[in-house]
């Protein structure tokens, strides 16, 4: 529960970065493709550093790591808020980063630590926080950047989110050693999850499961990476940044609405997700939501630029993308152990950083072509791609370097 709610605090750093762009480009008029280099630098310095914290929590436990976590928060934002340069938005985001990696990283590899038996449950239960913090803040953050500036929104929320990081981190305990299980691997007896070795970082590395799991997580993350990033420029140029719309009784601008029906969507699917990876398998629910994915990426390109198609369409996009923070972690744990298992997580999650270099490259394709539906159909057929690569070529390598253990 504490780990869950360290990453509550932690959420806005990603998912709240959207509100933030076109006001950082009306104040500054800076490139909106350069703007979001920052965004890029942000995700790219998590994911690259995520092995290097992971092994310092496998060896020195979550307390110290997540504490370090909370002081980078409240600097990057800082830092954020007194950026009158580019230089300085970029250094904002290379602390952010470090942030992002110290807390999420660590909750997630302690996550399957402390339940091994349920790491899809787990692991969405974290992930869950990630996604819901942001749903919850999004309205206040919005407001307080309309009344008070964007500058003085990063600033309170900053240190916010920091302060608490801190003292949430500061309760979390070790997970107790978990013995190696030896030679032998297994399949989970009704359930389509199968057990490989444990091993290090170094090994994994060698192994082809691990590489072509990353090559479906970096096509699965791309239109993710772009939606997160870019839904505010996209409402813009949609012509519906300010519209306003009455949903549920509620009145409120596109943008706002969208961002916090999305982060919901986004948090809710990954307990759900985590859960039904357990029962039916992983690569059975990433055929699935992958290909739902790629459904809701062609519909916003379709019918994003009416209000509600825009408010459906992305919500959807971000509830079937959710789950990839939670699968990749517990397919991790099951295709190589869980001793390593906040390294070994850490090693697949540069996958995310380097989707994240998609974020400028669509800026400049949109730019290129004069439409957005150039990105939403690449990223479509990426996600469609990451599904059918794993149900139909990885599940048969898992099983194959399973077998090749049990044989050793």
């Amino acid at each position: 529960m504490i780990s869950a709610l360290a990453t509550v605090m932690l959420a806005n750093l990603q998912y709240g970065w959207t509100l933030f762009v076109n006001p950082i480009h009306d104040e500054n008029h800076w490139n909106r493709a350069a703007i979001q280099v920052a965004f890029t630098i942000l995700i790219f310095v998590n994911t690259w550093l995520a092995p290097f914290e992971g092994w310092l929590v496998d060896r020195h436990g979550p307390r110290p790591v997540v504490m370090a976590g909370g002081v980078f928060t409240a600097i990057s934002w800082f830092l954020n808020s007194e950026a009158h340069s580019l230089s300085g938005l970029y250094a904002g985001a290379i602390v952010g980063g470090l942030a992002l990696g110290c807390v999420f990283g660590t909750c997630m590899g302690t996550a399957l630590k402390w339940f091994p038996d349920k790491r899809g449950l787990a692991a969405g239960v974290i992930a869950a926080g990630y996604g819901l913090g942001a749903a919850v803040t999004t309205i206040p953050l919005a407001h307080m950047i309309r009344a008070d500036g964007y500058r003085h929104t990063f600033l309170f929320f900053g240190l916010l989110q920091g302060i608490v990081i801190l003292v949430l981190g500061a309760l979390l305990v070790k997970p107790p050693h978990t013995p190696q299980t030896g030679q032998g691997t297994s399949a989970r007896p009704g359930k389509s999850i199968y057990e490989g070795p444990e091993l290090t970082p170094v090994q994994v590395i060698r192994t082809g499961v691990f590489w072509l799991t990353y090559l479906v997580y970096l096509l699965i993350a791309f239109g993710g990476m772009v939606m997160t990033a870019q839904l505010g420029p996209i409402a813009r140029d949609f012509g519906l940044e300010s519209r306003m719309v009455v949903l549920f009784g509620i009145t409120a601008p596109v943008l706002t609405l969208a961002v916090s029906i999305d982060n919901f969507a986004n948090g809710i699917t990954r307990p759900i997700s985590g859960f039904l990876s357990d029962v039916i398998g992983r690569e059975n629910m990433m055929l699935l939501m992958f290909s739902l994915e790629a459904c809701a990426l062609l519909g916003m390109a379709v019918a994003g630029r009416s209000p509600y198609g825009f408010l459906v369409f992305a919500a959807l996009t971000f509830l079937f993308w959710g789950e990839i923070f939670v699968i990749f972690p517990a397919i991790c744990g099951d295709s190589f152990g869980i001793r390593n298992a906040a390294a070994n997580n850490g090693l697949l999650y540069t996958a995310k950083g380097a989707s994240a270099l998609a974020v400028p490259l669509a800026s400049m394709l949109v730019a290129a072509t004069g439409t957005w539906n150039s990105v939403l159909i690449t990223a479509s057929a990426c996600s469609l791609t990451a599904g059918l690569l794993a149900k139909f070529v990885l599940v048969r390598m898992r099983k194959r370097m399973r077998l090749a253990e049990v044989s050793a």
